[in-house]
């Protein structure tokens, strides 16, 4: 989980407008984050990269709004999210998609769009809900996590990159929605960060231990989607729940600071837009802009024909600072605008 990427954007975010669709065959079959991607390449290429229904993933240039490749049937099922990285060795850039049903994660040269790894059968069951790359030692590393719906789901485990399962973190035996890393500089500290049903959970990486669980005694939904802000002296996680409350708390103590009624639906992806501005995906179709200051709903959008699961922030180079969401199963991905 890279906060250095958590922009201050200028513009007013009371001032954003839909513009277009800019997809005809996006598909997400999965009410998680991540189910699309908005990068910039170490060259300069700002890419929208998303799945069809037919498996396939496409690389679409979101400066020139054209469609640079499609890799046909890059899993073996429906691909459900994606991550990306760079690595500074090799000085790659890497996507990350992960299928929750073939059970594979897997890794591309977004440059070529060739397949680097393939971890295989991280599950022996369940659904692989989510995974993330890990850093540490000058490598990467794999991790997953699993959805069991016979109640008997396997733990986080740790792969490296040729698919060898190297360890498997104490007492994670939950069905984890959303999995995600966090390095605490201060520390030197790495923590795996899991969202699961009725509250979240950080484990301290090297020791292989639990660090911290984070529940609202109000609180037994599934939590969705999760940011840690550090740019300031508290270490903050926020994080979107089934039961339409944004929370924040004290990543390092447990503590909850704020809880910010948002909506009786659920809530999916954030994304914050500045450090007093928070868009959520809602399951009311809509989004909603969270003034973290004063603690409530600024504005919605609307526009969306189904649950808005993902949301990012992009900083496009005709357009300005814009946001990029896209709803559940057929409902395409859109582009919002400042206007004037």
């Amino acid at each position: 989980m890279d906060s250095s990427k958590l922009i201050e954007f200028k513009s007013n975010p009371q001032s954003l407008q839909y513009s277009k669709d800019l997809t005809t065959d996006s598909y997400s079959n999965i009410n998680l984050d991540n189910t699309f991607y908005v990068l910039k390449t170490s060259d300069n290429i700002l890419y929208l990269i998303y799945a069809t229904e037919n498996k396939s993933i496409i690389f679409y240039n979101l400066s020139n709004e054209q469609k640079v490749n499609e890799i046909q049937n890059a899993h073996d099922n429906f691909i459900t999210n994606f991550r990306y990285y760079y690595d500074e060795k090799s000085k790659t850039d890497i996507l990350m998609s992960i299928s929750g049903e073939d059970h594979n994660v897997k890794l591309w040269n977004i440059s070529d769009q060739k397949c680097l790894h393939n971890i295989k059968n991280v599950n022996k069951s369940g659904f692989l809900n989510s995974a993330c790359l890990l850093y540490d030692n000058n490598q990467y590393y794999v991790v997953t996590s699993d959805v069991d719906f016979s109640g008997n789901p396997e733990p986080i485990k740790v792969f490296d990159l040729n698919g060898t399962k190297l360890k498997e973190i104490k007492d994670s035996h939950d069905d984890i929605l959303f999995i995600d890393t966090y390095y605490d500089k201060k520390s030197s500290k790495i923590y795996l960060i899991a969202g699961i049903n009725g509250q979240i959970k950080s484990y301290d990486y090297k020791e292989n231990k639990l660090y911290k669980c984070y529940k609202d005694k109000d609180n037994n939904f599934d939590h969705k989607s999760i940011i840690i802000d550090d740019r300031e002296d508290v270490v903050k996680m926020i994080e979107s729940s089934e039961d339409g409350k944004v929370r924040i708390w004290n990543f390092l103590s447990g503590d909850l600071l704020n809880t910010i009624n948002v909506s009786d639906k659920a809530l999916y992806g954030l994304c914050l837009w500045n450090k007093d501005s928070l868009f959520v995906g809602c399951e009311d179709k809509s989004l909603k802009l969270v003034d973290l200051k004063e603690g409530k709903v600024a504005r919605e959008l609307t526009g969306h024909t189904n649950d808005v699961i993902t949301v990012i922030k992009v900083t496009h180079p005709q357009l300005g600072e814009c946001l990029v969401s896209q709803g559940w199963v057929y409902d395409q991905i859109k582009l919002w605008v400042i206007k004037n």
